[in-house]
């Protein structure tokens, strides 16, 4: 379960395509991905990467994808990543080792993900590697397709992860692919995988039974539903949350604002772990390459004047 549970949180990404590649150039300095405390010293033709932590080949067929986790979860997750686990997810564990990066502890799993036999995907080179140190827990996920980049390579670039002292609020917020014009009273609480941050209307930053609205703000880069799926697109998302439970939909509209494509739907729900009804906001800003998904959630006795709040602060984001 522990591990299942993890494949879900991480999204486990595969990158298909048909590769040839010589011989690899090191930039020499490690480079962080923006937000992450975890650098690397990738080859010349593996960049940063838009879509998730980390760097992807430019012609595609290789990716290195880093997640941070709480410190404590190093312990949890090496006593769960056993062979049988790992290989319920996809991942045949060829070989296990203890390393250590700089002054910290680390568990190195390296495999491959199977051929399907229905499918003519070939197997896929996979490195796993779990660093535990004082203040986070880093989970470093490589993939390569057969001739794609080379065993030493991947090895190299996996094993020569650098470690930054942790960034400030305010820092993660600026490498942030977006930039808030306008707070409308909010102020971030946290930064989520360089890519989204939760923001609260109060001066807790634990919102225990909801004290407080909460807006988060997440950017996926990926093929955006069309014009006709974006009604059904935004429904499915809004419905998704698994955190909520009896939505009954007050509006929901498509529209165009300074020649970009919106949509927006306000609703009525029950947040599950307090049974509190409350109102939710989502308004999802439609891109070429991807999306950006803006949802609020307020207490129904404290919604008067809030959701006038989240589209003002909404409508100030401008992307990078």
């Amino acid at each position: 379960m522990l591990v299942r549970n993890l494949s879900l949180r991480l999204g486990w990404t595969l990158v298909l395509g048909n590769l040839i590649f010589g011989t690899a150039a090191w930039a020499g300095e490690p480079v962080f991905p923006p937000g992450s405390r975890f650098g690397f010293e990738p080859p010349a033709d593996m960049s940063l990467s838009r879509r998730f932590t980390g760097f992807e080949r430019k012609e595609g067929g290789a990716t290195v994808s880093v997640v941070e986790l709480p410190p404590n979860a190093f312990a949890e997750m090496v006593s769960g990543f056993t062979d049988a686990n790992l290989l319920s997810q996809g991942f045949a564990v060829e070989k296990r080792e203890e390393i250590k990066i700089g002054d910290n502890e680390g568990m190195l799993y390296t495999g491959e993900q199977p051929a399907d036999p229905n499918a003519s995907a070939p197997p896929i080179r996979k490195w796993i590697l779990v660093i535990g140190a004082p203040g986070v827990t880093g989970l470093v996920i490589a993939q390569a397709l057969p001739d794609a980049e080379t065993e030493e390579t991947m090895r190299r670039m996996v094993t020569g992860v650098s470690l930054r002292p942790a960034l400030t609020l305010t820092e993660q917020v600026d490498a942030l692919p977006f930039r808030i014009g306008d707070m409308a009273g909010f102020r971030p609480v946290r930064v989520l995988a360089g890519n989204s941050v939760l923001l609260t209307l109060g001066p807790k930053d634990q919102m225990q039974n909801l004290a407080q609205p909460i807006l988060v703000l997440a950017q996926a880069v990926q093929q955006p539903p069309t014009a006709e799926q974006r009604d059904g697109f935004a429904r499915a998302a809004l419905a998704s949350n698994q955190t909520l439970k009896d939505f009954v939909i007050e509006r929901a509209q498509s529209y165009r604002s300074n020649g970009v494509d919106w949509h927006e739907i306000v609703a009525r729900a029950v947040d599950q772990p307090t049974n509190l009804p409350v109102v939710v906001s989502q308004t999802i800003r439609f891109n070429p390459d991807g999306y950006l998904r803006a949802l609020g959630v307020v207490r129904e006795d404290q919604r008067t004047g809030v959701l006038a709040k989240f589209r003002e602060l909404v409508d100030s984001v401008q992307l990078k």
